[in-house]
């Protein structure tokens, strides 16, 4: 019922949508009320002269424009009100401003030319698009030119995992989960175009699966004060934006390709988009497949390839009303499964080919090829959203609605190669509804509400790390802005309230073909070999949130912000009801039904200057929480791993802790086309424990990234030479502590080596005698000093034997040396002629 009742609001919304153009025809009079048009002209404030190709956004409308050979733009049947406009064009500062739009017909503005192109503009965990600098909240955010400079990432989270706070643990070259201060899995909600990705989160080695190449822009809170998107979000919000609408009357595309030489990486990818009359459109289809990857200890690492496939279509409206957005995509990636087991002798990689374990040595051929092996995971992401944003009275009633499935399955046994061990299905149904306006005078208010149901049923499988359930979320919500002068206020206020309910299950250890068998209903644990696995469980969880902040505006060059946030988080499943293996993991894991839900207390300041010769700033944290809940292993009284079922046993416990650190950026600029980008980022994590004394293998929390600095010495040429524009070349050096404050405690963890990272790219564009790109490049080297290290962040560096040889380095090593090459070649249609 409520999974039909779902589906006719989604259909209601969108058929509203696309129905409001006819509308528009007979409300005619009420359209031009709230409707007109904006015209000006971008000029130069050194010489005067038109700026060609300069990007007009209203951010909150999804609109922009670019300025012609005249420097001028033209919106037509925008709303009237009060948006935000940014202008923005490489070499010059970015121009932010809010414009009375039912006031103001004609905006013309002068840019001034800087090697300082500040004023980024966020929408993420806002009521309205705001600068940055202007929150209080921690945020952050790259756009297109950062990600296309990144092309040896595997994955779209990895081309985030080194700004300043935030981090990634991985599981291999393309599993990776964002960690934001110390904090991951579910305390991290990773949104797409604001809505929740939902794909089995707990899960060490369940990635984030989104196709990189749809992903022109990232957002990053740091933090809880977002509290707009309720639990989970304790940790803070990744928000991975597709691609904008492109201007009207445009028809824009490109077809790109990446190679990586470490891995044979082959990433091809295909992006159409266009805009007739505020009908706007959009796909893109992707597909990458990698061998497995190489360093000098390791040789080639098995069973860390991967074969991807993605697309995605968007299809809406931009009108006068505002604007709705359908959006449909796929992804469906077959992934290899490491497990690190090698010969004693050799220490060659050996691969299992009997169900009891038996091994051979994994033959060159197969490393070096894209074969994926019998055991690997195949994970299927199906999503169905939209996006309105209706302008209703004096304000805004924005309506997010999506339909996710996630089909995971990991196959994990050698001689039934087409029976999964691990079989979840898992439907999400979230709903986001908020009110944005002016309360009085000018408090920029919104009121809202948002969740999510969720239904995860079993299929055919051996293993059972979490049972069935049902899952329904509930927040309402509200957030004020206000501004005094150079002051800058924000405020805000939630309840949440998250029910789980999970059946009884039990399993036939003799199933059919020998395997283990899932039964659920009546109990039948009197049948010989079947044992009970999950009891029937239910729980609600509840909880408030709140955030207050304010910024001050010295001076146009220098600000300080201050915030405080407490946080919710409940439960997830895994950490409440889990009773089983996840093989790709190589975990059994164990949960317990008692625990509490998280709260947490942050308080945030930060400083931030911006001459123009240098931009600094330096920003420290600090996160008490209640109830933090983490994995330890379980050792036997001989202090031995304990094995259950063939898996590493960890179980879920909670303790008090604190978390606190900080980021220092400056970046130097003595002449426009160079700059000497430095940062810094401390992470320290420590277990307050649950009274008393604790141990000093129990005093710190697991995962904490190490110490981070990071140096960069980059040139920007954009006049370039004839016709190669836009030019950059850069060298970076990463520095990364070692790690010696980590959860010792019953062998979890280990101590990690520093080490340093030396990478180097350059690129541009060659464009045509119109200055249009036909060609834009992208080279860029990692770990060019082919240093073999193995981060604190990474799982597959406890993956080996379980005993190894006296001397030997345990674990797999990171990836070697590695140039990747990105080509993109642009094309577009205007007014029917090839531009």
């Amino acid at each position: 019922m409520k999974l039909k009742l779902i589906s006719c609001l989604l259909t209601l919304v969108i058929s509203f949508s696309f129905a409001s153009n006819a509308h528009a025809i007979v409300i005619k009079n009420t359209v031009e009320d709230v409707a007109g048009s904006l015209t000006g002209t971008v000029t130069d404030k050194a010489d005067g002269k038109p700026i060609i190709g300069a990007t007009i956004s209203i951010p909150d409308l999804h609109t922009g424009a670019i300025t012609n050979a005249d420097g001028k733009y033209v919106f037509n049947h925008v709303p009237k009100g009060v948006y935000l406009i940014q202008i923005s064009y490489i070499g010059y500062s970015t121009f932010n401003q809010k414009v009375d739009l039912s006031k103001t017909s004609v905006f013309d503005v002068v840019l001034k030319a800087s090697a300082l192109e500040a004023g980024e503009v966020i929408v993420t965990g806002v009521s309205k698009a705001t600068e940055i600098k202007r929150s209080p909240v921690p945020m952050v955010a790259v756009g297109k030119a950062y990600l296309d400079q990144r092309a040896a990432s595997g994955n779209i989270i990895d081309q985030i995992a080194s700004l300043p706070g935030v981090s990634a643990v991985t599981t291999g070259p393309n599993v990776s989960k964002p960690f934001i201060h110390g904090l991951g899995y579910n305390r991290v909600i990773t949104l797409q175009d604001g809505i929740r990705q939902e794909g089995q989160q707990w899960g060490d080695e369940h990635g984030i699966e989104v196709d990189q190449n749809s992903i022109d822009r990232i957002e990053v809170i740091k933090g809880p004060a977002s509290l707009t998107y309720g639990s989970d979000a304790i940790g803070g919000v990744v928000n991975l934006i597709s691609p904008a609408p492109v201007p009207d009357g445009k028809i824009l595309g490109s077809v790109q390709g990446i190679y990586g030489t470490n891995q044979g990486l082959l990433n091809g990818s295909f992006r159409l988009q266009g805009n007739n009359n505020g009908f706007v459109w959009g796909t893109v289809v992707s597909a990458k497949e990698a061998k497995d990857y190489q360093n000098q200890v390791d040789g080639r690492v098995f069973a860390t390839s991967y074969k991807e496939k993605d697309a995605r279509l968007m299809v809406g409206l931009n009108k006068s009303w505002g604007y709705s957005y359908l959006h449909a995509s796929v992804f469906d990636d077959e992934q290899s499964i490491p497990d690190g087991s090698r010969d004693s002798i050799s220490r060659k990689f050996t691969r299992q080919i009997t169900e009891d374990g038996a091994t051979t040595i994994v033959p060159e051929s197969e490393l070096n090829s894209y074969k994926i092996p019998v055991l690997h995971q195949h994970v299927q992401l199906y999503r169905i959203y939209n996006n309105s944003n209706f302008i209703l009275g004096s304000g805004n009633l924005i309506v997010n609605l999506g339909y996710q499935f996630s089909h995971r399955r990991e196959y994990t046994h050698p001689e039934a190669g087409d029976i999964a061990g691990l079989n979840l299905h898992l439907t999400t149904y979230t709903y986001d509804v908020k009110y944005n306006f002016n309360l009085g005078n000018d408090y920029e208010t919104t009121f809202g509400v948002n969740g999510q149901y969720q239904n995860n049923t079993i299929g055919d499988a051996t293993d059972f790390p979490i049972p069935a359930y049902h899952q329904f979320d509930i927040g309402p919500f509200f957030v004020v802005k206000k501004s005094y002068g150079k002051l800058d206020l924000s405020a805000g206020g939630r309840f949440d309230i998250r029910s789980f309910k999970n059946s009884a299950a039990y399993v036939d250890t003799l199933g059919a073909n020998g395997f283990p068998q899932l039964y659920t209903g009546s109990n039948p644990t009197g049948t010989p070999n079947v044992i009970s696995q999950f009891d029937a469980f239910s729980k609600t969880f509840s909880g408030f949130s709140g955030s207050f902040g304010a910024t001050y505006n010295v001076s146009d060059a220098f600000l300080f912000k201050g915030n405080i946030a407490r946080g919710f988080r409940a439960p997830s499943i895994a950490e409440i009801s889990a009773n089983g293996p996840d093989p790709g993991s190589q975990i059994y894991h164990i949960g317990d039904r008692s625990f509490k839900p998280e709260f947490s207390l942050q308080e945030d300041l930060g400083a931030f200057l911006t001459l123009p010769n240098i931009s600094a700033s330096v920003e420290i944290f600090n996160n008490d929480i209640s109830n933090y809940i983490y994995q330890q292993q379980v050792l036997d009284a001989s202090g031995n791993p304990v094995i259950t079922q063939g898996y590493t046993t960890f179980t879920y416990v909670q303790s008090k802790a604190r978390i606190y650190g900080g980021e220092l950026n400056v970046d130097l600029h003595p002449v426009s086309w160079l700059h000497f980008e430095n940062a810094m980022s401390l992470t320290y994590g420590e277990n307050k424990g649950n009274g008393g004394p604790v141990a000093d293998s129990l005093k710190y929390l697991p995962f904490i990234p190490p110490l981070h600095t990071h140096s960069e010495l980059r040139g920007t040429f954009n006049g370039g030479f004839g016709n190669v524009k836009n030019l950059y070349a850069f060298v970076g050096f990463d520095h990364y502590s070692a790690q010696n404050r980590f959860f010792a405690a019953y062998g979890t963890e280990t101590a990690t080596p520093g080490y340093n990272l030396l990478s180097a790219g350059f690129g541009g564009n060659i464009v045509n005698k119109a200055g249009q790109p036909v060609l834009k490049l992208f080279i860029e080297g990692t770990n060019l000093a082919n240093v073999n290290y193995q981060s604190n962040m990474s799982r597959l560096k406890y993956f080996d034997n379980p005993e190894t040889a006296p001397g030997v380095q345990r674990g797999i090593f990171n990836m070697g040396r590695n140039i990747s090459f990105k080509v993109v070649v642009p094309f577009g249609f205007n007014g029917g002629k090839k531009s």
